[in-house]
């Protein structure tokens, strides 16, 4: 199982109604993450700033060609545009992942 590390950041004055879109998340976007083998995810926020982290049971690559190719991710990410603020990758489409110093088990 690899593990998949990402941050962003939320437009002021816009984290209730991230919160609300999260509550109220679409049935076909969570159908896609499951495909994409993607579980235990979880997002954080503090002063404007998100983490997220999730374990990609079908590795990081797979889980970020099923959400590359999916049109229901699209439309999930011009949804967010308006209150949510990240840096994507050119190459692979998604958050640049960040680098693990420590962990333990």
């Amino acid at each position: 199982m690899e593990k998949y590390a990402w941050r962003g950041r939320i437009v002021d004055g816009s984290i209730e109604e991230y919160r609300r879109r999260h509550t109220e998340i679409w049935p076909e976007m969570v159908e896609v993450l499951k495909e994409a083998g993607i579980s235990n995810y979880t997002i954080w926020f503090h002063n404007n700033e998100l983490f997220g982290y999730y374990e990609c049971e079908k590795g990081i690559e797979y889980a970020a060609k099923v959400q590359r190719e999916s049109a229901v991710v699209d439309k999930w990410n011009a949804y967010m545009k308006d209150i949510l603020i990240m840096e994507m990758d050119p190459v692979t489409g998604a958050q640049p992942k960040l680098e693990k110093v420590f962990e333990l088990r």
